[in-house]
Formats: structure tokens, C-alpha cells, sequence
């Protein structure tokens, strides 16, 4: 069987072309490297594709995501809405900045974390409401530890009262 060249370089070809581009990068000047690199960062800010994602809508510069909806630059998040900057997040809405999160919403610099809302800079929490900077804590609110079901109740009339669904 006879390989066609013009749909796909084979190996030879992409090692040469790699060899080709490490010598070019290899003699550059600073001024041709801060050219290339504006060059190279312009490319990738214009380019709204989604890179390895699936089932996204109206999503930009997002990588390896799932079922997402609006979201931008965000990596490996399945199930987001209006995100920006998450990795790893699931089923979160208009947050920003979140690592390993769950179920946030309009949450901002958090990181494996679970059903936050209206939250700042938080580790490993879950079920807090507009706290800021806590670490391995639940059941809070604005920074108040709560018993649990008196969180639900305030926390349900809290979102009724923002209009935070």
C-alpha cells in the first residue's frame, strides 16, 4: 500500500520540519523572539477554536471540555456555564480562576471545592456563601460556620432574595 503524501506528512517529514523550527528559534535575537512570541500569543487570543472538546456551544480557546455553554479558556470542565479560566470544573456557573471545583456559582479563585456561591480565594470547602478566603471548611456563610440545616434554610432564602437560582 502507498502512503499519499498530501493528505498527512509522514514521520520523516514532521521530524524535519521540527529540526527545521529548533534551529530557527535556536539563533534568534531578542528582537526577533519578542516578534515571534507577539506573533505567536496574537495567533492563539484570535483563535476561538476549542481544542479537543466535545458538545460545546458558544465556548472559546477551551481545551478538553464537555458539554459546556459560553465558557472561556478553560481547560478539562465538563458541564459549565459562562465560565472563564477553570480547570478541571464541573456543572459550575460564571465563575472565574476555579481549579477542581463542583457545582459553583459566580465563584472566583477556588480550588477543590464543592457548591459554592457568591465565594473569593476558598480551598477545599463546601457549602459556603459569600465567604472569602477560607480553607477545609463547610456550612459557612460569609465566613459564619452554620449547623446544617439552618445553612439550607438561610442560604435558600438568601438566593431567592439575590436571584441566584
Amino acid at each position: 500500500m502507498v502512503k499519499d503524501k498530501g493528505t498527512r506528512p509522514d514521520k520523516a517529514d514532521q521530524v524535519a520540519q521540527e529540526k527545521a523550527a529548533r534551529e530557527l528559534v535556536s539563533t534568534l535575537g531578542k528582537r526577533e523572539f519578542l516578534e515571534q512570541f507577539q506573533k505567536l500569543a496574537k495567533s492563539f487570543a484570535s483563535d476561538p477554536g476549542n481544542p479537543g472538546s466535545y458538545a460545546c456551544e458558544g465556548c472559546q480557546r477551551c481545551a478538553n471540555c464537555m458539554f459546556c455553554k459560553d465558557c472561556d479558556s478553560c481547560f478539562s470542565c465538563t458541564h459549565c456555564t459562562r465560565c472563564e479560566l477553570c480547570n478541571n470544573c464541573s456543572h459550575c456557573v460564571d465563575c472565574k480562576s476555579c481549579n477542581a471545583c463542583a457545582y459553583c456559582v459566580q465563584s472566583e479563585n477556588c480550588s477543590t471545592s464543592a457548591y459554592l456561591v457568591l465565594c473569593r480565594n476558598l480551598q477545599d470547602c463546601n457549602y459556603c456563601f459569600g465567604c472569602v478566603g477560607l480553607a477545609k471548611k463547610d456550612f459557612h456563610i460569609l465566613n459564619v460556620p452554620f449547623p446544617r440545616t439552618e445553612y439550607f434554610k438561610i442560604v435558600g432564602r438568601l438566593r431567592k432574595e439575590l436571584g441566584i437560582p
